[in-house]
């Protein structure tokens, strides 16, 4: 029997996100094989690999709880669209253009760059699958960059041709969902769990959301769905499906900006989580974040990037978006109300740490697993260097995490206790050939349907 593999994480500062551990301003973290099996002041092992972590800070590997991964191969592109533009120039026009191998070196790039960022689990919405050998392309795609992910399996939304159903009729694919549950997703444990990225009352008929909200809790999966942008396809539909008991726990709301407070209130209840994208929302049209509105009744928000074809995946970066639009509406409502700004914060930064962390998990149904740094939880572990110019001096590493550090700041990432970066470089093979294979499946597809591109 091989003996196992331990690394000691030695004398960084660990944000553990787990009320026992609680913060150490100075300790070590051990691992073994795929989890955390120590973490305290000081520990000893001496048969471990050593990583000195002096000057880092240590926190959970952050959770991109809703990203269309698929987009990487347009990023930037659609940085000037409202949504109305979106859906027709991405959905209705460049998602038709995609070939399986486009899907899986978009999705390949955009998991890499993910974990660069300091991502360790990412919900990978993949709706632009319109063959299986599209979904295959994806799936090897994310286990192949390393990272931890959650597929959701989705379906493309393409304009109906002559005597095609629109797609709001058509029920997610059972057979689909069937086939990768005997595949890769056949299990719980691993890397890849599997996800439906639904329609929902919004964007489908009423038949199709009832029979995809039974197919996810007969399948014991997520059902995760956009809730908002223009009018929904059916009024009313989450009345119904709240009546007929088929909301609860595993339905997750992607925006939900445009939601009434009696309903909002009632997906609550039910226990519906939110995926919270803040700054596509405020970019393209949705509405402000329901970040508040969330807050206000006792839960919290997982947080996404939603859409690299619009703006930058790091998670850092969309937690501090998330906390100062939350701020400045509380400020605001502050002023309004009494006439002066709030005498503190109502909205501190360990809670926007704690949405791309544990909320992420907690979302998925993996707290237990993820999320946070704790004995027996997987070894999913992001290193910050701090001692760089611009994070010193360190007062509160919290808020250096949510308020200034960055992309580049990311000296580690650890997913189930193997590096995927190490000492500030991705660890990821032939990376200039997989983006100049990038380059040119973007250049293709955007250049098929005649959209101007501005050469760098």
């Amino acid at each position: 029997m091989a003996r196992p593999s331990r690394t000691l994480i030695t004398g960084a500062t660990i944000l553990s996100m787990d009320g026992a551990v609680g913060d150490l301003p100075k300790g070590d973290i051990l691992v073994e094989d795929d989890r955390i099996i120590a973490i305290a002041p000081v520990l000893q092992a001496d048969d471990a690999e050593r990583v000195d972590a002096e000057g880092r800070i240590a926190v959970p590997g952050f959770v991109n709880a809703h990203m269309h991964t698929w987009q990487t191969g347009l990023r930037s592109l659609a940085a000037d669209w409202t949504l109305l533009e979106y859906f027709r120039w991405v959905h209705a026009g460049l998602a038709t253009r995609f070939r399986p191998e486009d899907i899986g070196i978009a999705t390949l790039v955009g998991a890499l760059g993910q974990i660069d960022a300091g991502t360790t689990t990412l919900v990978d919405w993949c709706h632009n699958n319109p063959t299986p050998e599209h979904t295959d392309a994806a799936v090897e795609a994310l286990a192949r960059s390393g990272i931890r992910a959650a597929f959701f399996h989705g379906s493309p939304k393409p304009d109906p041709k002559p005597g095609e159903p629109h797609f709001s009729e058509v029920p997610h694919p059972r057979a689909e969902i069937e086939r990768l549950r005997r595949g890769m997703f056949s299990g719980e444990d691993g890397l890849m769990t599997l996800g439906l990225a639904i329609l929902g009352p919004h964007y489908s008929t009423l038949e199709v959301a009832r029979a995809d909200f039974r197919m996810a809790r007969e399948f014991g999966l997520v059902a995760s769905m956009h809730q908002g942008g223009g009018a929904a396809k059916t009024p009313g539909g989450w009345e119904t499906l709240l009546d007929e008991g088929l909301v609860g726990p595993g339905i997750n709301v992607v925006h939900g900006n445009d939601l009434s407070d009696a309903l909002f209130s009632a997906l609550v209840d039910q226990g519906a989580s939110f995926s919270v994208t803040p700054e596509n929302e405020m970019t393209q049209g949705h509405g402000f974040p329901v970040t508040g509105r969330l807050l206000k009744r006792g839960v919290a928000p997982s947080l996404g990037v939603d859409l690299e074809s619009v703006l930058a995946g790091d998670m850092m970066g969309v937690a501090r978006v998330a906390l100062g639009m939350q701020r400045v509406l509380d400020n605001t409502d502050s002023r309004r109300d009494t006439g002066a700004i709030p005498p503190t914060s109502t909205v501190r930064v360990r809670q926007a740490l704690e949405w791309i962390t544990i909320e992420g998990a907690r979302m998925l149904g993996q707290e237990g697993r993820i999320g946070s740094l704790a004995p027996g939880k997987q070894a999913d572990i992001t290193l910050i260097d701090a001692r760089a110019l611009h994070l010193q001096p360190v007062h509160d590493p919290v808020a250096t995490v949510v308020m200034q550090a960055g992309r580049g700041d990311v000296e580690a990432v650890m997913i189930a206790g193997r590096f995927r970066k190490k000492n500030g470089k991705l660890l990821a093979a032939a990376l200039d050939d997989t983006l100049a294979r990038l380059a040119r499946s973007g250049a293709r597809i955007v250049d098929e349907l005649g959209l101007k591109r501005t050469a760098a």
